[in-house]
């Protein structure tokens, strides 16, 4: 990895910006993606690095690159050629790469993360040509401490971990879940301003499950059925202590674990070390703002709302979790919060007697006592439209990967009894959605408050296009991750996570109009990392868990560390000279 002597702040103009001073010459420069400027290496550093002949003649500009890729990406015709071509061009020149997301966010997000990303982990084997990242597999185990210790991963702050197991709606995908943690990396850089240096993807490959994978003569992952129990639980110590032994301060993201793990392991490492589970704590965040916006734009607070989750995984609890802490904020006790939640599980309602219970589950249990008077449409399980019919509902959130669980017959219901129906069809990818946003508003007159976790395209309403909020986790671990780093927290908090929350909510277009979108435009996610970043640096401050200790500087800090994708000036250093990377 290679670092600049000086982060340059965002904006900083251009001629201020450090120079990078480096020993690469020739093709091992063209060939480090940090590095690479591709055709906007100028004639002087064409002479000083070798790259003659390695060359076209041509000397172009970072945008002159931009609109050329912007060309070849346009001709791809499916999501996941576009994604395969943004993915060579990381490993290739990560500047012009970023400097495209930057320019046309709304547009590639999509491609570079979610949606796009699923099938890219479920391809992965078949586009998989340059390290980027790494993999620590089972049988490396005793290994671990080597394979951290190469010195281009000096500069890492920040890692993004996954074993594979529970990919986006998609299941276990192996080794192929590499790219996740390669995509929120990205966005670490494209969307929180974080240098690509300090980013660490991390694939801890125990095996897999998926029968195909198995017999996959392409599949370039450990071939064996995951090791579970004890052996996993030893797996993922000796990675925890290898890298608090290499990074004591590091920023440690969990992604896509199964639900089985993902709680434990966050339980069992958030007071050892700087920690957070995206799926839990981010999805919480950006939901419980979604949530805040939308009552904000009915007038009934959210102390007041009947709400579903339909889902109560991982994911689901820790949603459940953060709306009643924001409850128990508005006045409510812990007892009253729950009651206002109904959670469902894959057989249905939540309640006494019901199949399929988890420990984990026991604390959203209600008394068989509370439906006794209902009228049920079957004999066993309480199905989503008995709650929605029985108990009012007037939020609904899913996050079960079962798409069309939102019935027309049950978004229908739901708007007979409320004028503002709230409904978040969460599920990821675009095909796990619980229903689409054109179904949900064609089905309530377009009264309902609706966002998703995939995008979808804008609804016509009364002959206008309605912009669709999408309940995107990236609107909050990027500016997490920022405030983190800057803040030189030691923990992750509770606070903190509900900090991001109400940051997020803040910035909700709604709050001046209550007909707009509930969330601000993808485009601007930069803008929201900024204030997201800074509240959770305060927070941080305020509960004694940041290094640092002065909360006025923390605009100008955050401004300061923020990487900008530009190409800046190299000068060659000789043997034995100071060079500002370390290839």
């Amino acid at each position: 990895m290679n670092k600049t002597s000086q982060s340059v702040p965002a904006s900083a103009p251009e001629e201020n910006i450090s120079i990078i001073h480096t020993r690469l010459h020739g093709i091992d420069l063209l060939f480090n993606s940090r590095l690479n400027k591709g055709t906007a290496f100028t004639e002087q550093e064409r002479d000083t690095f070798g790259l003659h002949g390695l060359l076209p003649p041509h000397i172009g500009t970072l945008e002159d690159q931009r609109q050329r890729r912007k060309r070849v990406l346009d001709s791809r015709d499916t999501a996941f050629g576009k994604y395969s071509n943004m993915r060579d061009l990381q490993d290739n020149d990560e500047t012009l790469f970023y400097s495209l997301i930057e320019h046309y966010t709304e547009e590639l997000l999509p491609i570079v993360y979610t949606p796009a990303v699923g099938e890219g982990c479920q391809r992965f084997s078949e586009i998989w040509r340059r390290p980027r990242g790494l993999f620590i597999s089972y049988p490396n185990r005793h290994r671990i401490d080597q394979i951290l210790a190469d010195r281009r991963y000096d500069d890492v702050r920040c890692i993004v971990v996954s074993d594979g197991e529970r990919i986006l709606g998609l299941g276990d995908q192996g080794a192929g879940g590499m790219g996740i943690p390669i995509g929120k990396m990205a966005l670490y850089t494209a969307l929180g301003g974080i240098p690509p240096e300090h980013c660490l993807p991390i694939l801890l490959d125990a095996g897999t499950d998926n029968e195909k994978l198995l017999h996959d003569p392409i599949y370039i992952g450990w071939q064996s059925h995951r090791v579970r129990g004890q052996e996993y639980d030893e797996f993922v110590e000796a990675f925890v202590t290898a890298v608090q032994k290499r990074w004591p301060s590091v920023l440690l993201q969990w992604e896509d674990f199964a639900g089985t793990n993902a709680a434990r392991l966050l339980e069992r490492y958030r007071d050892r070390l700087c920690t957070f589970n995206d799926d839990i704590q981010g999805t919480a965040a950006v939901t419980t703002a979604t949530l805040l916006a939308a009552v904000n734009a009915t007038g009934i607070p959210l102390s007041e709302q009947t709400i579903v989750m339909y889902g109560a995984g991982s994911a689901g609890i820790g949603i459940i979790d953060l709306l009643i802490a924001a409850m128990k904020e508005q006045g409510l006790s812990e007892e009253q919060a729950r009651g206002r939640i109904y959670a469902f599980n894959r057989y249905g309602l939540l309640v006494e007697g019901a199949r399929g219970i988890k420990e984990s589950q026991r604390p959203l249990l209600r008394a068989r006592a509370e439906i006794a008077g209902w009228k049920l449409t079957g004999a066993e399980d309480v199905s989503l439209l008995d709650v929605v019919r029985n108990a009012k509902v007037t939020v609904l959130a899913g996050v079960s990967a079962q798409p069309g669980a939102f019935s027309e017959e049950i978004v229908r219901e739901m708007a007979r009894h409320t004028e503002r129906p709230i409904i978040f069809p969460l599920s990821n990818p675009t095909s796990q959605a619980e229903a689409t946003p054109a179904d949900l508003l064609r089905w309530t007159d377009a009264r309902a408050l609706v966002g998703t976790g995939s995008p979808f395209p804008p609804v016509e309403i009364n002959g206008k296009p309605m912009r669709i909020s999408q309940v995107n986790n990236s609107f909050v671990f990027p500016g997490l991750a920022l405030g983190i780093l800057v803040s030189r927290s030691r923990r992750v908090t509770d606070g903190m996570i509900m900090a991001a929350a109400k940051a997020l909510a803040g910035l909700s277009p709604s709050r001046t109009d209550k007909s707009a979108p509930l969330l601000p435009p993808i485009a601007e996610s930069r803008k929201v990392t900024l204030v997201v970043s800074e509240a959770v640096a305060r927070q941080a401050l305020a509960e004694g868990v940041a290094a640092m200790n002065d909360p006025a500087s923390l605009p100008d800090r955050i401004r300061a560390y923020m990487w900008n994708p530009v190409y800046v000036p190299y000068e060659r250093v000789e043997h034995g000279g100071r060079a500002t990377d370390l290839v």
